[in-house]
């Protein structure tokens, strides 16, 4: 069962009622973490997210056709008082209710129409292989992103390409893209860097990730990096829920080695998700 589709199903039938992420994951039949980065990887964006925005925009057309209460509006779709109601409102849309109310005009807004569950299918993948990662130690550059907000990433990897091979204690040409500490909710750290041998001679700009021993399963994306989107919705989408293994709350990997061509961004980058044993 695709827990994303599942998600979309549970939220479309269910967002003008109370609703929370435990719920949702429940009728999906996966974890809380599971769900998060699925839908993440799925739809840009985290699972309440969706659900707020949902509720906002249908707030809206009922602002548009000049509901005569906004307090009445705002305990409909599930906020306690009208100050929250028009902070979330202006955060979404620029604009305070009364202001949507007043022109009913809905041309220029952003609604968050329904997901179509045709539109995130997830292209097949092939089967990975499963083995024990060793500990590894990892130096480079780092920020903190959300499922909502990844559009830092490719910056480190601009800040970093020039100090590969110049890294103090750097082990190889391999470099690594490594999400960690990551929460049931889409937050997580990123790192992209290369591997040392030990932190020592570093300089104080560098982040450093301690990776452990770990169980992952590892997948091949082939073909140019713009696409590794398809691979990772593949596989908390699909490979997932049909192995029957859970992930973990590990760091997970993209290692990058000489089978990927970093001047046309074409080739191969292997996926190490951490799974639970």
């Amino acid at each position: 069962m695709d827990p994303v589709k599942t998600a979309i199903w549970c939220i479309e039938s269910r967002f003008a009622s109370e609703l929370s992420l435990d719920e949702i994951a429940e009728v999906c039949g996966v974890s809380r973490f599971h769900l998060s980065r699925a839908f993440g990887v799925a739809t840009g964006r985290s699972v309440m997210r969706y659900v707020r925005e949902r509720r906002l925009s249908e707030a809206a057309r009922q602002l548009a056709d000049g509901a005569p209460d906004i307090l009445s509006v705002a305990l409909d779709w599930g906020y306690g008082s009208h100050e929250a109601f028009t902070r979330a409102f202006r955060e979404q849309f620029g604009v305070t209710p009364e202001e949507l109310r007043g022109r009913r005009d809905l041309s220029s807004f952003a609604l968050m129409e329904p997901l179509s569950m045709h539109d995130i299918a997830p292209t097949p993948i092939a089967e990975p292989r499963i083995v024990m990662g060793k500990p590894l130690l990892i130096a480079g550059f780092s920020g903190h992103f959300s499922m909502d907000n990844t559009q830092g990433i490719p910056l480190l990897w601009q800040k970093i390409a020039p100090h590969f091979g110049h890294i103090p204690g750097q082990r190889g040409h391999v470099v690594y893209g490594a999400s960690y500490n990551c929460d049931e909710l889409g937050s997580f750290d990123y790192i992209a860097g290369a591997e040392v041998s030990s932190f020592g001679g570093l300089a104080e700009e560098f982040a450093r990730l301690s990776v452990p021993e770990q169980l992952c399963a590892v997948f091949e994306h082939h073909g140019h990096i713009t696409g590794i989107a398809q691979t990772f919705k593949a596989i908390w989408q699909n490979w997932l829920p049909k192995s029957g293994r859970e992930p973990a709350m590990g760091v997970k990997l993209e290692r990058v080695d000489e089978r990927f061509d970093g001047a046309t961004g074409n080739g191969i980058v292997e996926i190490w998700v951490p799974l639970k044993g």
